[in-house]
């Protein structure tokens, strides 16, 4: 029981991580404001690119997670980018 919660939480905070990933690139990289980046973004087919651009801080929280020892944490994060990988290819 408390693995799935582990696994829930690691799951959670791989797509928050996303979603921070992609806000940051669109406001940092682009002189547009996040909603108006991504309905740009969205106009030009490359939304499927900015999710995958915005799962790149998962890595740094899957590795960090393994050195604290959190292991079903990053388990879970794997799986939040897996999730966003399968969206990307399927809808985007």
């Amino acid at each position: 029981m408390n693995n799935k919660i582990h696994l829930l939480y690691g799951f959670l905070l791989g797509l928050v991580l996303s979603f921070v990933g992609a806000y940051l690139y669109v406001t940092l990289l682009t002189e547009f404001d996040f909603i108006e980046g991504v309905e740009i973004i969205k106009s030009q087919n490359n939304l499927g690119k900015l999710i995958t651009l915005g799962a790149i801080p998962n890595l740094i929280a899957f590795f960090l997670l393994l050195k604290i020892k959190k292991d079903m944490w990053a388990r879970g994060v794997v799986l939040a980018t897996i999730a966003l990988a399968i969206s990307t290819v399927f809808f985007f």
